[in-house]
């Protein structure tokens, strides 16, 4: 689904500024390879936050407290 999506919003593109959607063909996985340093970042974030989540929670559980996650 994702991949029609971006396909028809390249399409639209192409009718309405072609030289910007040639443009965007190179860029695009130029600007994915840069991306992956952030989201390797974001992946340790949600680790560490996880984990001090969990020994925040610690004691809680400890005495028998059981989180219900949404």
């Amino acid at each position: 689904m994702k991949l029609i999506l971006t396909l028809l919003l390249w399409c639209i593109l192409w009718a309405v500024c072609w030289p910007l959607a040639l443009l965007a063909l190179p860029l695009i996985p130029i600007l994915w390879l840069l991306s992956i340093p952030f989201r390797i970042f974001a992946v340790c974030l949600k680790a560490v936050l996880a984990l001090l989540e969990s020994l925040l929670l610690l004691p809680a559980r400890l005495l028998g407290h059981r989180c219900e996650r949404v």
